[in-house]
This record gives structure tokens, C-alpha cells and sequence, in this order.
């Protein structure tokens, strides 16, 4: 398993993986920056810093998060979650099959190991919080600003 620290806007992001994939992207409020990426980790580098310049809207890293089948099944939902739009946790009950499992859905969500990549910082509120992320609100609040930003209205 390779490791590579990068700077993002919102922190230091941790990026584990192999051939096999990426199988871990967390975010620190401090760290110490990697000086050399290792090449199995140079795509996702590459991807995760396109997002940040406003240049990605889609992943396409090879993927290999580790977790239950009904984490994998909640994760692969999340991918089909539209840069720049959210879905409720209650709609995303809806689209796995069974709108009494909000609350697993929401704990499959908050172990998601795979920050931004599979995004579950689109996921909010039904009455439109944002509620539940473990990178903290105010990044959630971030990511969504970046992907959908407020443009000013002119005033004449």
C-alpha cells in the first residue's frame, strides 16, 4: 500500500492505495506534504487537484474502498449523485430499495473512505441542512459552494 500527503484548500489529503486502487482519501487540518508521489497514486493526485482548480467534475480513478456490501451498494449510489447537485438521505433510501433504512444509509455515508471521490458530502438534509459529514460542516459547506456556486445577480 502506497501513501501520498497532499495541500488541498481544506486540508492535508491522506491518498492510500495500489494497482488494486485507491482505497482511502481522508482530509487533516495539518500534515506534512509528500515530497515525492508515488506513480500509483499520480492519477488520483492529478484528479483530486483538477477538482480543486474547477476543472474536474468526474473521477475516473480506479476505485477499491473497502467495506460492507451494503456500505459498497450505498458508495456506488453515491457515484451517481451529478457534480454540482444533492439528493436527501431520504431519496437516497428511495434509490437503494428501502426508505426505512435512512439511518443505515446515513452510516454507510459517514464511513465513506473515499473523500470527494465518492460524494457523500452531496448528501443533506430533507429540509436542506447540511447535516451529517465527518470532514466537518464547513467543509461539506465548501465542497458544495465549489461545485455549484452562487453567482451575483446584477442589481440593474
Amino acid at each position: 500500500m502506497e501513501t501520498a500527503y497532499i495541500k488541498t484548500p481544506l486540508g492535508i489529503a491522506t491518498i492510500n492505495g495500489d494497482a488494486n486502487g485507491i482505497s482511502i482519501i481522508s482530509v487533516a487540518d495539518e500534515g506534512i506534504v509528500s515530497a515525492e508521489i508515488p506513480s500509483v497514486l499520480q492519477n488520483a493526485v492529478t484528479q483530486l487537484n483538477e477538482y480543486f482548480e474547477g476543472k474536474r467534475t468526474h473521477f475516473d480513478c480506479k476505485l477499491n474502498p473497502k467495506g460492507t456490501e451494503f456500505q459498497q451498494k450505498v458508495w456506488k449510489a453515491l457515484l451517481e449523485i451529478p457534480y454540482g447537485k444533492t439528493r436527501t438521505y431520504l431519496e437516497q433510501s428511495k434509490i437503494l430499495g428501502d426508505v426505512k433504512a435512512i439511518r443505515a444509509v446515513a452510516s454507510a455515508n459517514g464511513k465513506n473512505p473515499l473523500w470527494i471521490v465518492i460524494p457523500c458530502h452531496r448528501v443533506i438534509g430533507t429540509d436542506g441542512s447540511l447535516t451529517g459529514y465527518a470532514g466537518g460542516l464547513w467543509r461539506k459547506k465548501w465542497l458544495l459552494e465549489l461545485e455549484n456556486p452562487t453567482t451575483q445577480q446584477s442589481l440593474f
